[in-house]
């Protein structure tokens, strides 16, 4: 379990969330809302390490190094002469190094990531070869292959089409049922209320944090009245 203690976050100085207290728990996917600008990304950023904490701090289970990251397509170059295979290969970086050729049981893990994701046949394509929902598939193969217990996400179904994300989200579900603990930024309303179980939701350095039922009821408008960040919840 990922714990917050007065967790504040932002960068150059400016705080941007917080303080934030509650814990993120392992089987149980959470989706990270609110309006652009509001920190979520930050946030996300501070967990992994990418960014230190203005204030507080988070309480890791075990090595905090063992973390799987899907960064925006936006953040990532495309024309980087990659294969497909050579990202999800990324994914074993735990276990070898740049000395070491990758092993029997590694590839076998990659080759299956690949046609769990249903990349097997686009695994000598370059990058600048994919569409969208085909990239990040890829990300996600490249998840399978690390198989971290905390993996985060920043907005991982952003231009893709519905196949794709029904697709994305069945993984998602497999991985949460085998304990890992999965933290997502969303701006999809209707996708959070149907697949993710807890909510943290951010507005202008207050939040809401609980059951999804519960922080996003189903007639809610969105964003929340102001009122409704008055008493943080968690």
């Amino acid at each position: 379990m990922i714990m917050l203690n007065n967790l504040i976050t932002g960068y150059a100085g400016n705080a941007l969330t917080g303080p934030l207290n509650g814990a993120f728990r392992p089987g149980s996917p959470t989706a990270i809302v609110g309006m652009n600008g509001c920190g979520k990304s930050t946030l996300l950023k501070t967990l992994a390490g990418f960014l230190p904490p203005l204030g507080g701090s988070v309480s890791w289970p075990g090595d905090k190094r063992a973390i799987g990251w899907l960064a925006q397509q936006s953040e990532l170059d495309r024309h980087f002469p990659l294969t497909v295979s050579d990202v999800v290969a990324t994914g074993a970086w735990p276990a070898v190094s740049l000395m070491k050729s990758l092993r029997g049981e590694t590839r076998s893990r990659i080759d299956a990531a690949l046609e769990q994701v249903g990349l097997t046949a686009l695994r000598r394509h370059t990058l600048n070869r994919l569409s969208g929902g085909q990239f990040q598939r890829m990300l996600f193969a490249r998840l399978l292959v690390q198989d971290a217990p905390v993996m985060l996400m920043d907005e991982p179904f952003t231009g893709i089409d519905n196949q794709t994300s029904d697709a994305l989200l069945a993984l998602m579900a497999q991985l949460a049922a085998r304990g890992k603990t999965l933290l997502v930024v969303l701006h999809n309303p209707q996708m959070v209320r149907r697949h993710f179980p807890e909510t943290l939701w951010l507005h202008q350095g207050r939040y809401r944090w609980g059951k999804t039922t519960e922080v996003m009821p189903p007639l809610a408008p969105y964003p929340l009245p102001q009122e409704c960040y008055d008493t943080p919840s968690f």
